[in-house]
């Protein structure tokens, strides 16, 4: 199977959909000619038109706002919101209005809204461009919560969002773009609400969002040296939760280790810790996420306030007998 980066992958779910849809288009600052600061949508202009490409003001309000009203319209809009942190000056319209809409239309109304839009942090961009702010849109009734970690997984679950009748939060990390993974050429969907078991082991589980699915994954490579095989599960989405899956495995190992780059406190680790506790399941629990401080723009200070590789391992290694 070919290889392709992150970035081309979202580019050919996008393509793909506005091929297959008229209905679809695309919205956001500077998606035109520059293709996003990522490239993600580089040539659609060219290639769709300015009534399927609309580069925005710089105002995410308008934007979200906007494309809830056309959603309702029966349009599919794909949004971008350049920065996570961004989507904060939007939250009346992402929670009070498409979050809700169907829900108070009596379900005579639909909503297939998709919102990307990329967090974390790592590459220097300081307090207001680095957070990790997904626990805040899971905890959302109505909105659905997707952080594909691979090309493979970006592409399946971005084509499947966007055939979706509910508005999603498509939250991809700024790290991953580069990173690259065989993905089939041609269309094809991963179903929302199904965890990957990204490898198999029976002595813990680690369950790891996002950009820290590849830290869990050198972890356990690491802690394989010591004779310990870690299970890595990738839960893909957070609303819905494929929270039997973890599960299954939890009831195998004993022991669980789940780690994102948000801060620690209030984190999707957990309520997916708690889940567990819930099912009475005698199990060693760790979080490992970031610090509970805004992201520092020095180098050496915002790499001692992320979790990484050693801090999954040293977790293990802490409940491990």
């Amino acid at each position: 199977m070919r290889e392709i980066n992150y970035t081309r992958a979202l580019w050919e779910a996008l393509h793909d959909a506005m091929i297959k849809d008229d209905r679809v288009f695309l919205v956001g600052e500077d998606i035109g000619v520059q293709g996003n600061i990522f490239g993600v949508t580089y040539g659609f202009l060219e290639e769709f038109g300015p009534k399927r490409v609309r580069n925005s003001p710089i105002s995410e309000i308008a934007i979200i706002g906007s494309a809830v009203g056309s959603a309702i319209l029966g349009m599919r809009p794909v949004v971008e919101i350049m920065y996570i942190d961004f989507a904060t000056i939007a939250m009346d319209q992402i929670v009070n209005q498409a979050a809700k809409w169907h829900y108070m239309s009596g379900g005579k109304s639909k909503l297939p809204l998709v919102i990307r839009t990329q967090e974390g942090a790592g590459t220097g961009e300081a307090a207001q461009h680095s957070q990790s702010l997904e626990s805040f849109f899971a905890h959302v009734p109505g909105l659905r919560v997707v952080m594909p970690s691979t090309p493979y997984d970006a592409k399946g679950l971005l084509t499947a969002a966007i055939e979706d009748e509910n508005p999603v939060m498509f939250i991809e990390h700024k790290l991953l773009y580069t990173t690259t993974g065989e993905v089939p050429d041609g269309y094809y969907t991963i179903p929302l609400g199904r965890a990957d078991v990204k490898r198999k082991g029976q002595d813990v589980t680690i369950v790891a969002i996002s950009k820290m699915v590849l830290d869990a994954l050198d972890a356990a490579d690491e802690l394989k040296k010591s004779g310990i095989e870690a299970e890595v599960i990738d839960p893909r989405t957070l609303n819905p939760l494929d929270i039997e899956t973890i599960l299954a495995s939890v009831e195998k190992t004993g022991r669980l280790v789940v780690t994102h780059q948000a801060c620690k406190t209030m984190g999707f680790g957990a309520e997916i810790a708690a889940m567990v506790a819930e099912r009475d399941i005698p199990v060693k629990v760790r979080r490992v996420a970031g610090e509970n401080t805004p992201i520092p723009y020095s180098k050496p200070l915002e790499d001692r306030v992320l979790p990484d590789k050693n801090d999954i391992v040293h977790a293990v290694l802490s409940i491990v007998d």
